[in-house]
């Protein structure tokens, strides 16, 4: 198996984490994500954050995050200074499909480290800041 295929498969493990809680709280995966997306993540709170970061599609970040809101589990909040722009926070409503998320995200990380000792997860951990290091200079140019 491939750098892709590996990619791909574990998205498709986490998709298959994430459907029971998805069928629960009654969101499709993508509305789900985001919610995820602004909980896991306070210093992000813009639709375009979600684009760029997420990379979701422009149009299903508007259609969910609409959703998101209109189930007040996510509220638009005025930027000052700038009446055309929002920023999105979770509502309290949000909080248990968050805490289930979360809990999940984290039951999902250990299933993936299952059966990797120690020693080779501290190496994993330096490895991955070494290439987020090396990407951040890349982008710097």
């Amino acid at each position: 198996m491939n750098n892709i295929e590996s990619y791909y498969n574990v998205m498709i493990a986490y998709e298959k984490c994430c459907k029971p809680l998805c069928v629960k709280f009654n969101l499709p995966q993508t509305a789900f994500d985001i919610l995820m997306f602004l909980a896991n993540n306070p210093k992000y709170t813009s639709a375009r954050d979600i684009v760029e970061i997420r990379h979701i599609k422009a149009n299903l970040v508007s259609v969910n995050v609409d959703r998101l809101v209109r189930e007040k589990l996510v509220e638009r909040l005025p930027v000052d200074g700038d009446r055309r722009k929002f920023k999105l926070a979770c509502t309290h409503a949000a909080d248990p499909v968050i805490k289930s998320g979360q809990n999940m995200q984290k039951e999902f990380y250990n299933a993936l480290l299952n059966n990797i000792d120690a020693a080779d997860r501290k190496f994993f951990s330096s490895t991955l800041k070494k290439i987020n290091t090396n990407v951040d200079q890349i982008l710097k140019g």
